[in-house]
C-alpha cells in the first residue's frame, strides 16, 4: 500500500512554558492525509509495533514517557485523532466514533502494521478496539487503561453538563472548561501536574477553533440506542470476543471519577484471561499518577 505520510508536522504556536513542555516531547511527528486533512502521529523506534491511542481531551503527549521507554526495543506509534493534538482541526468535519475508527484503520493499513500491541485510554478504547475488530489479524496483544468499549448507563454530571447544546459548547470551546479542568480533575497527584506538563496537554487546544473535537467527542457519547454512534459502539463491544483470545493487560486508576471502577469490573468480567493491575492511588490520568508502575507492568507484559 502506498505510504501517504509526510516527514513532519508543525508544532503548535508558542504558549506559556513552551520551551520546557517541548523538551518533554522530543519527537518529530509525522502526518497522514485523510480526506484532505492531516492526521498527526509519532513513529519512533524499530521492532514489533506498539500502537498508543489517546482519548478526550488528551493527545499523543500523554504517551510521551511510554514512547521514550519502549522505542529502543519497539516501533512506537502514537496517533493524534483528527481535531486533536497536532492533527488538523477542521470545523465541518464529522467527528464521530465511526470516522475515528476508520481513520485509525487507515493509519494501520498505510503503515502496514502487524503483530501490534494495542494500548488504549479513554475514548481511545472504543476507537482502538474498534480498529482491532475490523483488522483482528494485525493485533497480537492488548493493554487497556481507564476506558470503555460498551454502552454504559453512567455519565458523570460534570460530563453531562458539557453535552448541553449551547451552554455546553460555550463552556467547552469558549471557556476551555473540559480540557483545562482535566489537568486538575483527572489527576490524583497531591502536588498536581507541573506547569510544563499542563502546558503540554493544553498547547494544541488554545482558542475556540482548536477545541472543536473536544466538544464533539463529548456530544458523541451514545447514551441511548437512538444515538447515531450507539450501533458503532455495540460493534466495538463485539470486538471484545477477539480480545478474549489475546494476551491482555488491564491497568486501572481506581480513583477515576469518569471511568470509575464499575467500568473496570466490566472489563474484568468480559476478559477473564487478562492480567489485572489496580493502582489505588491513581485517577483518570493514570499515566501521570502511576507512570513508573505502568511502565514496569508493560515491560513484564511485553517480555512474556
Amino acid at each position: 500500500m502506498k505510504d501517504e505520510s509526510t516527514p513532519s508536522v508543525p508544532m503548535p504556536p508558542s504558549q506559556n512554558h513552551e520551551g520546557r513542555w517541548r523538551g518533554l516531547y522530543p519527537f518529530e511527528p509525522r502526518g497522514l492525509s485523510i480526506g484532505g486533512h492531516l492526521l498527526s502521529y509519532l513513529d519512533e523506534g524499530k521492532g514489533q509495533p506498539i500502537l498508543f491511542v489517546h482519548g478526550n481531551p488528551t493527545w499523543s503527549f500523554a504517551w510521551r514517557e511510554f514512547v521514550k521507554s519502549f522505542r529502543a526495543t519497539h516501533r512506537c506509534i502514537a496517533v493524534d485523532h483528527l481535531g486533536c493534538g497536532l492533527s488538523d482541526k477542521p470545523e465541518n468535519y464529522d467527528y464521530c466514533l465511526e470516522n475515528h475508527i476508520s481513520n485509525l484503520v487507515k493509519l494501520v493499513e498505510t503503515l502496514d502494521l502487524h503483530e501490534i500491541t494495542l494500548v488504549v485510554h479513554d475514548w481511545g478504547g472504543a476507537i482502538g478496539l474498534g480498529a482491532l475488530g475490523r483488522q483482528p489479524k494485525r493485533f497480537a496483544k492488548v493493554v487497556i487503561t481507564n476506558t470503555a468499549a460498551f454502552p454504559s448507563p453512567h455519565i458523570p454530571l460534570r460530563i453531562a453538563a458539557c453535552r448541553l447544546p449551547v451552554l455546553g459548547t460555550i463552556g467547552v470551546r469558549g471557556m476551555n472548561l473540559f480540557a483545562g479542568m482535566a489537568t486538575t480533575m483527572a489527576t490524583e497527584r497531591a502536588e498536581g501536574l507541573s506547569p510544563e506538563v499542563k502546558a503540554g496537554y493544553l498547547a494544541p487546544y488554545h482558542g475556540w477553533k482548536n477545541r472543536v473535537a473536544i466538544d464533539r467527542f463529548v456530544k458523541d457519547i451514545p447514551m441511548s440506542p437512538h444515538h447515531r454512534s450507539y450501533k458503532t459502539l455495540k460493534e466495538v463491544e463485539g470486538a471484545l470476543e477477539v480480545v478474549k483470545t489475546l494476551p491482555t493487560l488491564i491497568m486501572w486508576g481506581m480513583k477515576d471519577w469518569c471511568f470509575s471502577p464499575w467500568f473496570y469490573q466490566q472489563f474484568c468480567q468480559r476478559l477473564p484471561q487478562a492480567r489485572k493491575v489496580e493502582f489505588g492511588h491513581a485517577g483518570h490520568y493514570l499515566f501521570e499518577d502511576a507512570c513508573e508502575e505502568m511502565l514496569a507492568e508493560m515491560r513484564l507484559f511485553l517480555s512474556r
